[in-house]
């Protein structure tokens, strides 16, 4: 679950995609997402459970910091991704260790950094480089743009995902060259060609 700030910038990207192609019918949207989490190398199961993750662990960050609203939690595959600012060292262990007692956690990667929190602006130019790194998933044919989970924090994308050897470089390669990234994070599970072709054949 994102924080109110990250819903505040999806809603301005939604607004525009809305004026530009006019109303999307609510049975539509529902077959994207469908289809969304058919093409997700998750199996629906891991889906879910990444789902009630990222709720259980925002429901306690409240009580496990103050400032808790500039915390971002993203979980794929069990494997929760902590980004956005915190007021102090404390705070950020104490994040850390909340996510950590969520049931069936893996494991935690802890980007939070110890500094106020980023304005609005950064807030939708975060959301513009995600898209811009979707787009350019999309247009590299090579490439599953719906495998790959991206977070984008001041500037900084994190890249998720189950990928093969080859994979991995590849998108991390066409997130580095987007504007407005400074830095690129790769924390991919990597998977054989062979548990490739399982997932595939499902």
């Amino acid at each position: 679950m994102q924080p109110l700030r990250r819903l505040a910038a999806g809603a301005v990207l939604i607004g525009a995609a809305f004026a530009a192609g006019g109303c999307v019918p609510l049975a539509a949207t529902g077959i994207a997402v469908g289809t969304l989490a058919v093409l997700d190398r998750r199996t629906v199961g891991a889906q879910t459970e990444d789902t009630e993750i990222e709720i259980r662990a925002a429901n306690r960050m409240p009580d496990a910091i103050k400032g808790s609203s500039g915390v971002s939690i993203t979980s794929y595959n069990r494997r929760v991704l902590l980004t956005g600012q915190v007021p102090d060292a404390q705070s950020k262990a104490d994040a850390e260790r909340a996510v950590r007692e969520v049931p069936g956690v893996r494991e935690v990667f802890n980007e939070l950094e110890v500094m106020p929190r980023v304005g609005f602006s950064t807030i939708a130019n975060d959301s513009a480089i995600t898209a811009r790194v979707k787009a350019g998933f999309v247009e590299q044919k090579a490439l599953n743009a719906n495998v790959v989970k991206v977070v984008t924090e001041n500037g900084v994308v994190y890249l998720m995902g189950l990928v093969t050897q080859a994979e991995g470089p590849a998108y991390a390669g066409v997130a580095s060259r987007m504007p407005g990234v400074r830095r690129v994070v790769t924390l991919f599970e990597f998977i054989t060609d062979e548990e490739l072709a399982r997932i595939n054949a499902r």
